[in-house]
């Protein structure tokens, strides 16, 4: 049975999911009650895409658990509007700042919490049924909806496919993350063998290549007060803009996937070796 202060965690972050469902839900109904222009990308954008795309917290069947699904478009928002916007972003950290408490306190918590918490509101857990959708995802609950800051002259939206994640690791680190796997194994026998001829204080990285993603080049109407003209972003949900008038500011079209390879040429003063080290953990010297 769980400590007792566990159950404060739970009840903590269910009021926090609670919350943000409920915000959610007002910013949809403001949405609704007085629709601007939009845009989505490959989809009709609709007070019903709008519901789909904000509320999309699940995992489908088999999705990888590091992946999110991207929902691309443009929304054209009064004052009313992006306060609402603002309100849903404010209780997606307080859900966030929740599940990290969790996360380092009692992190077994964590699978009750995905379980109990779709069962809090069961608009949306009834569609479930039938349509693939499984258990919840946190990070697509806490993932902030992007916004611009002040009104925007246009708006140039492209792949980005050539982005890294890059970890700098000690020569122990990288030692405990490969005992961690299988050490009978000939391959982390033999990656452990080159680990060991390395000197102990040289510094190495770990990569994770990530998934191709949207992002947004904004262009503003006029400069802002640090004197920025532009700004880019992810855009993985609707992007809204602040639009008195209700018109969406002049935007392209992107292409419908990705390109199939890197569009961006290497820097030449890449620090990494081409190949890595350490295949089993990405893991990569520096030049």
């Amino acid at each position: 049975m769980a400590p007792a202060p566990t159950y404060r965690l739970l009840a903590e972050l269910e009021a926090a999911f609670d919350d943000l469902i409920e915000r959610t839900e007002a910013l949809l109904a403001a949405y609704a009650a007085s629709p601007a222009e939009a845009w989505a990308f490959q989809a009709e954008a609709s007070s019903e895409w709008l519901r789909r795309a904000l509320l999309d917290f699940w995992y489908t069947d088999g999705q990888d658990g590091r992946a999110t699904r991207s929902h691309v478009g443009l929304i054209a928002a009064d004052d009313s509007l992006m306060s609402r916007v603002a309100e849903v972003n404010a209780a997606k950290a307080v859900f966030a700042e929740r599940l990290a408490r969790i996360k380092t306190e009692y992190p077994p918590l964590l699978a009750e919490a995905k379980a109990v918490l779709p069962f809090r509101h069961p608009q949306l857990h009834d569609h479930l049924r039938g349509s693939g959708l499984a258990r919840l995802h946190l990070k697509q609950c806490w993932r902030a909806i992007p916004l611009a800051e002040a009104p925007v002259a246009r708006v140039r939206l492209a792949w980005y496919s050539s982005g890294r994640s890059i970890k700098r690791l000690t020569v122990s680190e990288v030692e405990k993350k490969l005992l961690t796997l299988d050490s009978d194994a000939p391959h982390v026998r033999i990656q452990l063998r080159k680990l060991a001829a390395l000197p102990s204080g040289e510094p190495l990285a770990q990569v994770q290549s990530q998934a191709p993603l949207m992002r947004a080049n904004l262009f503003y109407c006029e400069p802002l007060e640090d004197g920025r003209t532009r700004r880019a972003m992810n855009v993985a949900l609707p992007l809204f803009v602040p639009a008195p008038r209700g018109r969406l500011p002049d935007h392209n079209l992107p292409p419908a996937t990705p390109p199939p390879q890197r569009t961006r040429a290497r820097r030449s003063d890449e620090k990494l070796e081409e190949h890595p080290y350490l295949p089993s953990l990405r893991i990569y010297r520096y030049r």
